[in-house]
């Protein structure tokens, strides 16, 4: 929905210049902890090497950054 307003904006005429996911990773939030994940990569805590694991939404994003399309096909 994020990306969709901002593509509704540049359709109103805002120069958008740059867009910038949240949380790339999963992080530290201080209300909970590690207990919530966020980002586009889980990160095993457990792991002294901290090892990272792509969310499906990696695959998302990457097509939108390649495509500057929101959908499957852009018309």
């Amino acid at each position: 929905n994020y990306l969709s307003n901002v593509r509704d904006a540049i359709d109103d005429g805002v120069k958008v210049f740059g867009y910038t996911a949240w949380s790339l990773m999963d992080n530290f939030e201080w209300m909970r902890g590690y207990t919530e994940k966020f980002g586009l990569y889980s990160v095993d805590f457990n792991d002294p090497n901290r090892t990272r694991t792509p969310k499906s939404s990696v695959l998302f994003f990457k097509q939108v950054t390649r495509t500057r399309c929101l959908v499957d096909t852009c018309v």
